[in-house]
């Protein structure tokens, strides 16, 4: 081996950890993904028009929910904060977690100011905040099987029921 192929092994990347979101299809990761795009701009201007008042929950509100948008679009759309330094690494800590971490992470970020300031401004501004941790949720629970193998289970347990019950009906003659 030439001394230039061992530098291009050594240079070379490992391959990559398997993903934590490996069992979503690349159309569910993009509509979760825009899901919580969508979601970061409703929080930020609910979250500004919280703002807007003397109410002091309404103003500690609207600014965890202009928290929510900014932590859904460092997660999300690392793109959309292009000026913040670390913006990338936070971004693939985030695509490291798994999907019900996600779900449980943005589902909790949208009922914090939810239980501050019950308003229909709270209520309207983080529904697609949470609605992106309830798509992340359903992810983790896993595609559903197929017809055939649940065919198959139920035939399965239909078998074992009835031998229990012919087992049990010799046992008493």
């Amino acid at each position: 081996m030439s001394s230039q192929d061992e530098q291009f092994q050594a240079a070379a990347p490992e391959p990559a950890a398997p993903s934590a979101d490996e069992g979503m299809t690349w159309w569910y990761r993009w509509l979760c993904r825009i899901a919580g795009v969508i979601g970061g701009m409703s929080c930020a201007f609910a979250g500004l028009w919280n703002c807007v008042t003397i109410n002091p929950l309404n103003i500690a509100a609207g600014v965890w929910m202009m928290l929510n948008a900014f932590v859904l679009f460092l997660c999300e759309a690392p793109f959309c904060c292009q000026f913040i330094e670390f913006a990338n690494a936070v971004s693939a800590r985030a695509d490291k977690l798994r999907a019900w971490q996600k779900a449980a992470f943005y589902c909790g970020m949208a009922v914090f100011p939810v239980m501050l300031s019950l308003t229909l401004t709270t209520l309207f501004g983080n529904a697609i905040a949470f609605a992106t941790g309830v798509l992340y949720g359903l992810s983790a629970l896993g595609k559903k099987g197929d017809a055939i193998s649940y065919a198959r289970i139920h035939q399965q347990q239909k078998q074992m029921d009835e031998e229990k019950l012919t087992g049990s009906l010799e046992g008493q003659a």
